[in-house]
């Protein structure tokens, strides 16, 4: 990020579309950053990189042997999403997106979901001051680990899986959400099953209790997953902060968009806490080929996801202002996407925000 004084501040930011409707909200949500720095008064100097799935199909690689190197000067990184018919998703994800957020050090997943204006939850009888969590997803280790092998054949063939916890990586997750949690007064709730996993399970909640010593006036307690999910359902009024293992987190963030509304408005992002490398800001959705190229995919969520990159970069006004500009647009129902029962455009939608800024 470059400007100081009175001259505009720039932040150079790093885009990659991806597949399917990442290209058209990660353009819908360009276009609202521009509109939000012309109000606030900074600027954004994009550059587009076209790794994706069509570039695997074309070259047999998801992004080129240089690829960290050029992503690297970058203030922060925004990523439509990655995955199409035809390439397998082990192919996608660790030919781009988890290559970026452990050479990154981005080990937040950070998810937060709320009920928006129109929005209708599946919950019923729920409302905003009902809906409202953030999941902290351990992001760079856990059961989302290399580590394992197939061998044999036949009825004797077997895969072995093995799952990595690191006491640095659990402490440093979990103590980030004992941070966000008192920053914004709210419980934290760890997302656990040691009553099943007799070894990773049980060294987390170590991990979670010592540093929960250094937070005694952050509510906080353990729950095993499965009541967690349950709970999230039954009674999410309850839930503030919610902290998790890679596997945990990232099926409860989805379970908390879904309860939220649905995936199409929920934001995320891949933190380095320490800024030591560019932050990675990515919806929670997919890249959704079955209604790609049909201008209906819901931006909001894309929104959203730039709206904390613009935080993380610390435009506090920029990211105030979408906020309520998504909120302005989503009250009239002739400005939502037909996922969220109405009949805009993805272009409507994205225009409808950057006329409420």
């Amino acid at each position: 990020m470059s400007g100081s004084g009175n001259e505009t501040r720039t932040h150079r930011i790093a885009v990659i579309p991806g597949d399917g409707i990442g290209v058209d909200v990660t353009a819908e949500a360009c276009r609202v950053v521009d509109a939000a720095g012309k109000a606030y008064g900074f600027d954004v100097e994009w550059t587009s990189y076209d790794w994706s799935c069509e570039r695997y199909t074309a070259t047999g690689r998801m992004m080129p042997d240089d690829a960290l190197d050029q992503l690297r000067p970058h203030d922060a990184i925004l990523l439509g999403a990655v995955g199409y018919p035809g390439v397998p998703d082990h192919i996608s994800l660790w030919g781009l997106l988890i290559p970026i957020r452990r050479a990154f050090e981005q080990y937040v997943n950070l998810r937060p979901v709320r009920l928006l204006p129109g929005v209708q939850s599946p919950l019923a009888g729920r409302t905003a001051s009902d809906v409202a969590m953030t999941v902290v997803r351990e992001n760079s280790e856990g059961e989302y680990s290399r580590v394992g092998g197939r061998q044999g054949v036949g009825a004797d063939e077997m895969a072995i899986q093995t799952s990595v916890f690191t006491r640095r990586g659990v402490e440093r997750v979990v103590r980030y959400a004992f941070e966000l949690a008192r920053a914004q007064d709210l419980p934290v709730c760890s997302a656990t099953k040691s009553n099943g996993i007799v070894y990773s399970m049980p060294f987390w909640d170590e991990v979670f209790a010592v540093v929960a010593a250094d937070y005694p006036d952050v509510a906080s307690e353990q729950c095993h997953a499965d009541a967690l999910a349950a709970r999230m359902v039954l009674a999410p009024e309850r839930l503030g902060i919610i902290v998790g293992s890679n596997l945990f987190g990232d099926l409860l963030s989805d379970l908390s968009a879904a309860v939220a509304g649905g995936l199409g408005i929920a934001p995320a992002a891949n933190i380095n806490p320490e800024r030591t490398y560019p932050s990675m800001f990515e919806a929670v959705h997919g890249s959704a080929p079955d209604i790609a190229g049909q201008g209906i995919a819901n931006p909001v969520a894309q929104v959203l996801t730039a709206a904390m990159m613009l935080d993380h970069l610390g435009e506090a006004g920029a990211v105030a202002g979408i906020g309520t500009a998504v909120d302005a647009a989503l009250t009239e129902p002739a400005h939502r996407t037909p996922d969220l029962g109405g009949r805009a455009t993805t272009t409507e939608c994205g225009s409808a925000i950057v006329a409420a800024l």
